[in-house]
């Protein structure tokens, strides 16, 4: 796994859970002692995190640290049920497109 897509996820998870926990930037920004600026950059993917600020953020959201660089652990039945949908969708796409071109 990049970089990349390791800050990606983090992101994601940072502000899927803030707005799961009804918190604004300012807000959880207060708790955590860092400016909303900084917290929109985080969940922009634009900056990254002190382990220190990790761990505060991680409470103030009331999940364990490492669930915020599961992929899918905190998405709900529906979120998940929604990607499901999507990558069979794909997955059928794509498996007709390659039964077409052996045909050919």
């Amino acid at each position: 796994m990049e970089e990349q897509e390791i800050r990606g996820i983090l992101s994601n998870n940072i502000k899927r859970c803030r707005l799961k926990n009804n918190l604004s930037q300012l807000t959880l920004a207060q708790k955590l002692d860092i400016s909303t600026n900084f917290l929109s950059d985080i969940e922009r993917c634009k900056a990254w995190i002190s382990p220190n600020t990790l761990v505060k953020l991680a409470s103030a959201l009331d999940i364990e640290p490492y669930e915020l660089f599961k992929a899918d652990a905190l998405l709900s039945g529906a979120e998940k049920g929604v990607l499901q949908r999507y990558a069979d969708e794909n997955l059928k796409a794509v498996l007709s497109v390659v039964n077409q071109l052996r045909e050919n």
